[in-house]
């Protein structure tokens, strides 16, 4: 082997175990965890692996140990929402907005509940709300999470949805399709 070669692998592996090792110091002893968050990072794997009641627990526990913990409460409303306890997820989707204005993926995911609801002309508002707000939404995820999530092929986003119900709410009631479970099923609440 050449000793450049040989050279550049050895200080390659040093930089990765060197940088290891301090990402584990600063995890382990340097960084804080707020009183919730581990409650709400174990409740976003289950969230994301499909299991909505054990996720709907932890989310209740980190909001039992943080009450103010606005990412538990946002992780409840998608829960509740996947759940079908629309009423409840609405009325934290609401007050998840009152408190954070300004953050689009909630207005997204209100959006996608007005949707499920059949209260399109809501829904379209808040899809349009959040694209004002955060215009990276229309994009829908990447690659990477596709993979992650075993997800060939994009799916819709509210930027898709939102001009759908447009096109089809201009349609004479009798022409309407606003319902397409086997498409709809594919959009998924925004985690962020």
């Amino acid at each position: 082997m050449d000793n450049r070669i040989y050279r550049y692998l050895m200080l390659t592996a040093v930089v990765l175990t060197v940088a290891w090792l301090g990402w584990t110091v600063y995890d382990t002893f340097v960084r804080t965890v707020s009183p919730g968050d581990h409650g709400y990072h174990a409740a976003n794997k289950l969230f994301e692996d499909g299991h909505y009641e054990p996720a709907l627990a932890e989310y209740n526990a980190a909001l039992a140990e943080a009450p103010d913990h606005v990412h538990a409460l946002r992780g409840k409303a998608r829960t509740l929402m996947q759940l079908g306890e629309h009423k409840q997820a609405l009325q934290i989707f609401n007050e998840v907005i009152a408190r954070e204005p300004g953050f689009a993926p909630s207005y997204a995911n209100r959006g996608i509940l007005y949707d499920r609801m059949g209260l399109y002309e809501k829904a379209i508002a808040d899809y349009e709300r959040a694209l004002q707000l955060d215009i990276g939404l229309a994009k829908g995820p990447g690659w990477l999470t596709r993979f992650l999530r075993l997800q060939p092929q994009k799916p819709p986003t509210i930027a898709d949805r939102a001009a759908y119900l447009r096109e089809q709410l201009a349609r004479p009631e009798s022409e309407r399709t606003l319902r397409v479970p086997e498409v709809d099923e594919q959009q998924r609440p925004y985690k962020l």
